[in-house]
């Protein structure tokens, strides 16, 4: 797979005439919201109109977001027929993301199915994670594997099965693995860009138009123990 990299650093995984998809940084929000930032889509939107020399207003359809100090795949459509043909994909669960993420500590088992319930609070925006249902919590359910053991830290491979606020944050938290970097679900430190070690490496998803399969994978950041696990 190609990666092109435009003059506002933005990396371009896949780009046709329907779908654009690229990997995020750490720090970019997806979309935009109260801090004013430039939000990515804002400058996906700027990449097309110069790219194609396109008059007026850019449609950019937001599919998904991830969480701001992560980084990785994020899908954009291009389209209005296929903005609501991935949402519905999306909604069904039809696609296959997997991320990885960098833990402290090596976790319970080698590779497991994690299941709790989350409750999430608006005012501090973040989820908790219980072991048997709540009062107004949301099933959350994932798997992961370890596929790299590093000195201080595992990296772990996971496949989600529901898309729940903080998910994958809150539930490898919850059995004491918490992401590097992470202070929200206990790290003990923050890391030197703000962000944390969580990535979406890959996703696996039907053209919304083509109807063709689609695997795209993500490089991870140009950062040190990244670059351990996934030499440069």
């Amino acid at each position: 797979m190609k990666v092109v990299s435009t003059p506002d650093n933005l990396e371009v995984l896949h780009e046709d005439n329907h779908i654009i998809v690229v990997n995020k940084r750490v720090g970019d929000i997806v979309q935009g919201d109260k801090t004013g930032d430039k939000p990515l889509s804002d400058i996906v939107k700027q990449y097309i109109k110069i790219k194609y020399n396109k008059p007026g207003e850019v449609f950019l359809g937001v599919v998904h977001r991830l969480d701001r100090p992560t980084s990785g795949l994020v899908v954009f459509a291009k389209t209005s027929k296929a903005l609501s043909r991935l949402n519905e994909s999306f909604k069904n669960r039809e696609t296959k993301k997997t991320y990885w993420a960098v833990v402290k500590d090596a976790p319970p088992q080698v590779e497991e199915t994690l299941e709790h319930y989350l409750t999430r609070n608006p005012k501090n925006n973040t989820s908790k994670a219980h072991k048997k249902e709540v009062p107004n919590s949301k099933k959350a359910k994932l798997s992961y594997k370890l596929f790299h053991q590093l000195k201080k830290y595992s990296a772990l491979e996971i496949d989600l099965f529901t898309g729940r606020h903080h998910q994958i944050r809150c539930q490898l938290a919850a059995v004491g693995c918490p992401i590097k970097g992470d202070l929200k679900y206990g790290f003990d430190r923050s890391n030197p860009d703000g962000g944390i070690h969580l990535h979406a490496r890959s996703l696996r998803f039907t053209h919304p138009v083509k109807k063709e399969e689609l695997y795209i994978v993500a490089p991870t950041p140009d950062e040190v123990i990244w670059n351990v696990i996934e030499p440069k």
